[in-house]
């Protein structure tokens, strides 16, 4: 899709490596880890996640508390990070609260809430609790419901669940929204929040790795799913952007539909993905100085993502996966790895790949295992999910 001028104007991002972008700068430039052993509520799994400390200790504002989950509690920790919600009643000062809207992804949402309530059934009936809200915690639009009620805002607003692509196309989803003139700005982000149905689950397919996760290691041996929250305030060019304002440069979209599960073996989706998002910025590969992979660790994927990069790239552009260092995050890897894109742009980082020791000499890419200083004027960002939902991201700084 052509993508108007449109500037990523603010953001905020929480995840297992901390709370706030300087925690998460940090910890990609000292390629610190934050996977620990599992020791999420009743879960009996060998496998490493990515959980969020003090999470559990938050309630949500008082005058939402029917909107109360693990879910909504890491997005309100996430709207109060980095000024994000000041600069959001900026834009609703500016804009209006009716012409803002609200483009949010998700995964499982608050099903925790439910897996829960369940524990509780009447022993007679089975019926769920009375004080279990379906709609405010595990329904997918409780999520963008919670933000739109918790920053004020009464634009459009709705969510996208498409797996682990869903935080990235909610950038596309922003800005055709934008361009056919229905709101004048937008907040877009992901959330999602560690619950048994995806570590079972997950477990089931045979996708989790009992170590922390090693993207392109010639060990790897499955993924690491971990809990975050990113947020980012999308506006016109116009006016708009400031020192350090990235660019929202071009999006790519595309759906293989090769296996529910299972990446396209050529990875022809991804290829096309990215084809999509380069010509959307009008840009060559050459153009792009840092690509942050999807790279999950498990051996199909990196496969795949490493066949369509290198036959679009080469092996001449610094690439990696950050997932070593945050997990899986599913729904809210997209808004992550796009503002670890930003801040690879901001300050001039190439994040190395934790956990990640002896490349896969099967796999052909400019894969970077150590963290570097170097200039970065544009980056491009993968998330794919499952059915081959897939969606690529192109960003630049807009000075």
């Amino acid at each position: 899709m052509n993508v108007q001028p449109l500037v990523i104007s603010h953001f905020s991002i929480v995840n297992c490596l901390g709370a706030g972008w300087v925690a998460t700068l940090d910890g990609l430039r000292d390629k610190r880890s934050g996977l620990i052993p599992c020791d999420f509520e009743t879960v009996d799994l060998e496998t490493c996640i990515g959980r969020v400390a003090g999470l559990d200790e938050l309630r949500v504002r008082s005058d939402l508390r029917a909107y109360d989950c693990r879910n909504n509690r890491l997005a309100q920790w996430g709207l109060d990070l980095d000024g994000f919600g000041d600069a959001v009643a900026a834009a609703r000062e500016k804009y209006g609260a009716g012409r803002i809207g609200v483009f949010m992804g998700t995964s499982t949402s608050g099903i925790l809430e439910t897996e829960l309530a369940y524990r509780r059934r009447d022993p007679q009936t089975g019926a769920l609790p009375p004080g279990f809200r379906y709609a405010e915690t595990q329904n997918n639009f409780s999520l963008a419901d919670f933000v739109q009620r918790y920053l004020g805002l009464l634009g459009p607003a709705f969510v996208v669940s498409s797996a682990c692509s869903s935080s990235a196309k909610v950038f596309g989803n922003a800005a055709r929204m934008m361009a056919a003139g229905v709101c004048d700005a937008a907040v877009i982000g992901g959330v999602d929040t560690l619950c048994l149905t995806t570590l079972y689950g997950f477990h089931a397919l045979g996708l989790t790795s009992r170590t922390p996760c090693r993207p392109y290691d010639a060990e790897r041996d499955g993924i690491s799913i971990g809990e975050g929250a990113g947020f980012a305030l999308l506006e016109r060019a116009d006016g708009a952007a400031r020192p350090g304002a990235i660019a929202l440069l071009g999006i790519g979209e595309s759906c293989d539909a090769y296996h529910m599960s299972t990446p396209h073996p050529e990875g022809l989706g991804a290829k096309l993905a990215m084809r999509r998002a380069l010509a959307s910025a009008r840009r060559e590969p050459a153009d792009i100085d840092y690509i942050n992979l999807h790279g999950t660790a498990t051996r199909t994927n990196d496969a795949s993502e490493d066949k369509a990069t290198f036959e679009l790239f080469g092996a001449g552009t610094p690439c990696s996966s950050t997932k070593g260092a945050t997990g899986h995050l599913l729904g809210a890897a997209g808004i992550t790895e796009a503002i670890i894109a930003i801040l690879a742009i901001r300050h001039g980082l190439l994040p190395g790949s934790a956990h990640t020791r002896n490349l896969d000499p099967e796999l052909k890419c400019g894969y970077l295992t150590e963290s570097r200083e170097a200039r970065v004027k544009t980056a491009l960002t993968n998330s794919f999910g499952f059915g081959g939902s897939n969606c690529t991201l192109v960003l630049g700084s807009a000075g």
